[in-house]
């Protein structure tokens, strides 16, 4: 049985402290790449935060975490994903909720 890959890595030289880390993710792409860079960002305790991918032909990302005075990247990781999770799972409840009201713009294709 092939041994699973792990969905995060922390790659070679990061900080001891994880205050500069760089991590890749596989099995993502730009879409939640950007997302994170985004969601990351919005916290005042980051100094710097980019991601990559590598080479198209590889299905995973690279994200450079900075922090200021020593804290890790590792939380601050943590704490993106999952308020990345809760505006989904909002984004959906509306979506659901709009649908079973019907307010929604309905288009009739004419030949």
């Amino acid at each position: 049985m092939a041994e699973a890959t792990p969905k995060i890595k922390i790659m070679k030289g990061a900080a001891p402290d994880l205050s500069a880390a760089t991590y890749q993710i596989f099995d993502e792409s730009h879409t939640i790449g950007n997302a994170l860079r985004w969601m990351i960002m919005k916290n005042p305790k980051v100094e710097f935060c980019g991601y990559s991918v590598p080479h198209p032909s590889e299905n995973l990302i690279q994200l450079r975490i900075q922090m200021y005075d020593g804290l890790s990247s590792l939380n601050v990781l943590l704490e993106a994903l999952d308020n990345l999770d809760a505006v989904c799972e909002s984004v959906q409840e509306k979506y659901t909720h709009s649908l079973q009201e019907g307010r929604y713009e309905r288009w009739e294709e004419r030949s």
